[in-house]
């Protein structure tokens, strides 16, 4: 089986993003990029995106990731499937 290719990401657009954790822990498999989290400084432009915020919509669960990690086909597939 074809593993799928990691998509491309835009880390300013992931904010509300949907997806489907590939091998789900305690019921929790779809979540919601609900806060995007930057550096701690203040610059003009905005510093990049360093972790995501994720919600799990089973439990209501919210925990911080890299956002990179969702790049990791073996573990986060985009879109509710």
């Amino acid at each position: 089986m074809d593993t799928p290719k990691a998509p491309r990401l835009n880390p300013k657009k992931l904010l509300l993003g949907k997806w489907t954790a590939v091998a789900p822990r305690d019921k929790e498999k779809h979540f919601i990029v609900t806060q995007l989290v930057l550096p701690a400084t203040t610059t003009v432009p905005p510093p990049p995106v360093v972790d995501i915020v994720i919600e799990a919509v089973h439990s209501g669960r919210s925990r911080t990731i890299a956002w990179r990690e969702l790049t990791d086909t073996t573990r986060w597939l985009q879109g509710w499937r």
